[in-house]
């Protein structure tokens, strides 16, 4: 942040994008569309977990491929999971999405088992983290126990690890999701026991570019170390809810080419 006094007007301009981007006609273009055709909490789980892994590119094709993935499962992705065996393997063939395929799919279902085996649900393996400041450690922890299993090693590369100064875009636009309120009508707030407060932004290409003009973000890659420069930019700004700024800054870059 350039100025402490530029800080009121930059939050009452962001505030107002963010308020006017967080509708429900957002889901319309969007991959959360997909979570939200579900009602209980594991099948809104998987939906949004999948559909967050395979949300890069263009979005028509993200969209396209999230549809085409719920179908496969059948329209009931806990139960797909959890009933999920070997013999089932030639639903998954034909599945892909830019560089994930379906044998990347099959180890993705494999390890939500093996997890919903020890969880109820997703959340219950964040609640450790609950205090923490930030929940860049507990992506990584999450990423070991995700490929504890038998794995092929290129299938790791769909889980960032933002201990290794990734951004981590994908699953921290999946906590977005998850954690925060559903008052809205766009996230899904189905995470009661991580905070708003611990969330980062998903940082990615236009949310960087705009983040740069806005003078919240200098460094020039879309890295971990962008995110922590910019996680404690927007926390200035509202330190209760600072992801809620994805919205203000994701909707500039896209809709009005900011």
């Amino acid at each position: 942040m350039s100025k402490k006094n530029q800080l009121p007007d930059l939050k009452d301009f962001l505030d107002e994008k963010a308020a006017f981007y967080e509708q429900p006609k957002f889901i319309e273009t969007d991959p959360i569309q997909i979570p939200h055709l579900y009602t209980t909490k594991q099948d809104i789980e998987i939906a949004g977990f999948l559909t967050a892994t395979i949300s890069w590119g263009n979005r028509k094709s993200i969209l396209t491929n999230a549809h085409k993935l719920m179908r496969i499962m059948g329209n009931a992705p806990y139960d797909f999971v959890m009933s999920f065996d070997r013999s089932k393997k030639d639903y998954l063939e034909g599945f892909v999405h830019r560089t994930f395929n379906s044998e990347d799919l099959l180890c993705f279902i494999e390890a939500l088992q093996h997890i919903y085996r020890t969880y109820e649900d997703l959340e219950s393996f964040f609640i450790p983290y609950k205090e923490a400041a930030y929940l860049q450690e507990a992506i990584h922890d999450f990423k070991k126990v995700f490929f504890s299993i038998p794995h092929l090693p290129r299938t790791q590369k769909h889980v960032s690890d933002p201990l290794k100064n990734s951004a981590a875009k994908r699953i921290n636009m999946y906590f977005r999701w998850m954690v925060r309120s559903a008052k809205a009508g766009v996230d899904l707030g189905i995470w009661s026991q991580l905070s708003t407060a611990q969330l980062s932004c998903p940082l990615d290409v236009h949310s960087g570019n705009v983040a740069r003009k806005l003078g919240l973000l200098d460094r020039k890659q879309n890295d971990g170390k962008a995110l922590r420069q910019l996680d404690v930019n927007l926390r200035l700004l509202c330190p209760q809810d600072p992801v809620k700024y994805d919205y203000a800054l994701f909707g500039l870059g896209v809709f009005e080419d900011f």
